[in-house]
């Protein structure tokens, strides 16, 4: 049976967005800085992508459209 991806949203965590195909593109593509944080390798779990946004000024709306 597959199981249905995960719905993204601001309060998606980092390692739900890296875990699709084209994430760590999209990420990237934005600038998302936590992508090469090491301290981030350890929160990458629990921060998500709207407190990441919202802590670099990012735009978490833009962000979500590219990774849907």
């Amino acid at each position: 049976m597959n199981k249905k991806p995960e719905k993204i949203t601001k309060d998606s965590t980092v390692k739900s967005a890296l875990s699709l195909a084209h994430g760590p593109e999209i990420l990237a593509k934005h600038k998302f800085p936590c992508l090469h944080c090491p301290v981030a390798t350890m929160e990458i779990g629990t921060l998500t992508l709207g407190q990441v946004c919202e802590m670099y000024g990012l735009d978490t709306e833009a962000l979500i459209k590219d990774l849907v």
